[in-house]
């Protein structure tokens, strides 16, 4: 498989979206890492052996990425109530 041409019609996307690199990059890898978790049934140590990382940033990484899930669904935006006048 021919990644490149892939990638190049996704960037070319991204670029005329004005994402930015930093963006993307951590957008990039967090669905690497939760595609190859969810394909490695979960499974912290065949994650790290099917992507070639150490265990320990695949276990570091998961659990960040489900802070932040946990978090935004706590407070999913800054919605201020406004009160009306009577």
């Amino acid at each position: 498989m021919q990644i490149r041409p892939r990638l190049e019609a996704v960037i070319d996307e991204m670029l005329d979206g004005h994402i930015m690199l930093d963006e993307a990059l951590a957008e990039f890898e967090k669905l690497y890492i939760e595609k190859a978790f969810a394909r490695n049934n979960k499974r912290i140590s065949h994650t790290a052996v099917a992507l070639g990382i150490h265990r320990n940033t695949i276990a570091k990484r998961v659990h960040a990425y489900r802070a932040k899930e946990r978090k935004y669904h706590a407070h999913p935006g800054n919605h201020r109530r406004i009160h009306k006048a009577h």
